[in-house]
């Protein structure tokens, strides 16, 4: 059964200032141009506000400045895609894991698991895990030897965690991600490749997201750390050693090579590449496709690559590209003439 809250209820929850019927009730979020009278809905970005004339919306969040209809039903806030942000956890209809051990799961003698919390169908718990209370640990997740996990964590179905991972509290981890493979550590050699063991661990802080399949290796001789506050999307790889500081967001297909300390604040857009022993500072934002060769000590926004052109006009300007050194050091020339 869905949930359903009336006006006054939500102005409460958001602390927002409301017009309109007090008892007016919806059960969902729904988009401005689409949303039904059971539906609340917001305007966050300006170039919507041709919808609030047509929206049949039954609530609407909107700014504490921004001009509306008389017949609407609003909730005016500061800060409305945040607010969104905080009433979409009212109508989240994901169901709480049951508490206890599955009858499947597979549970060292030696682990520590709360009364609070759940273990899945066909879960593996290692030798001296401990997981703390209220924690959700979904069907066919593998937790190592000595990795720790704290309260209220979500670690969704066929998560790997290696052993000596050490996760805060509040941390959600999405389906099929790896936390604490080995870095990719090799010595060459004359005979080929020479394993690397990979001694240090991962230390995840509390209040972080992992998107599903992505992959945070562990140190070579320090952890992996990911500090409190970082968002990971999916599909994002943080190899061996790094370091992301506190409240920074990593989009989709990002890699972040060995080594590499990323400040806090940081955001690094989609398919972004950042090679390894870098030293990102605080408040360093990187646009979708950069590659990030160098260090950056000076918060900003960075890009780098060419913006997509019609192929013909791309392949003529490739050769060119080709052609800058010649053209430079003709003009050095002709300066020196």
């Amino acid at each position: 059964m869905n949930k359903s809250f009336n006006l006054q209820e939500l102005a409460e929850f958001l602390q927002a200032e409301w017009h309109g019927d007090p008892e007016v009730r919806v059960d969902s979020i729904a988009a401005l141009d689409h949303a039904q009278p059971h539906q609340l809905s917001f305007l966050s970005k300006k170039r919507f506000a041709v919808h609030l004339d047509t929206t049949r919306a039954g609530i609407v969040i909107l700014d504490r400045n921004q001009a509306a209809p008389a017949h609407l039903n609003l909730l005016r806030v500061e800060n409305p895609y945040l607010a969104y942000a905080k009433v979409s956890a009212l109508f989240c209809r994901r169901a709480r894991a049951q508490m206890g051990v599955h009858a499947s799961a597979q549970v060292d003698p030696s682990a520590s698991i709360a009364a609070t919390a759940s273990i899945g169908p066909n879960c593996v718990i290692a030798a001296d895990v401990v997981i703390g209370e209220n924690s959700e640990i979904h069907a066919g997740v593998v937790i190592g030897a000595g990795s720790r996990l704290g309260a209220g964590c979500i670690i969704y179905p066929n998560v790997v965690i290696y052993h000596d991972v050490h996760i805060g509290d509040r941390v959600t981890i999405h389906a099929c991600s790896v936390i604490g493979a080995d870095g990719f550590g090799f010595a060459h050699s004359a005979d080929g490749w020479f394993k690397i063991y990979q001694l240090g661990g991962v230390h995840i802080g509390n209040d972080v997201e992992i998107g599903a399949s992505s992959t945070v290796d562990r140190g070579a001789l320090d952890d992996t750390v990911i500090e409190d506050g970082v968002i990971i999307d999916d599909q994002v790889h943080i190899a061996h050693n790094c370091r992301i500081g506190k409240r920074s967001a990593i989009a989709g297909c990002t890699g972040v090579a060995g080594s590499t300390h990323i400040g806090a604040d940081c955001t690094i857009g989609g398919m972004v590449g950042i090679g390894g022993h870098l030293t990102i500072g605080d408040g360093v934002h990187f646009n979708g496709g950069t590659s990030v060769t160098r260090s950056v000590t000076e918060p900003g926004l960075y890009s780098s690559g060419t913006v997509m052109q019609e192929v013909k006009t791309w392949r003529k300007n490739a050769v060119r590209f080709g052609q800058l050194e010649n053209w430079v050091e003709r003009i050095k020339k002709l300066e020196r003439d």
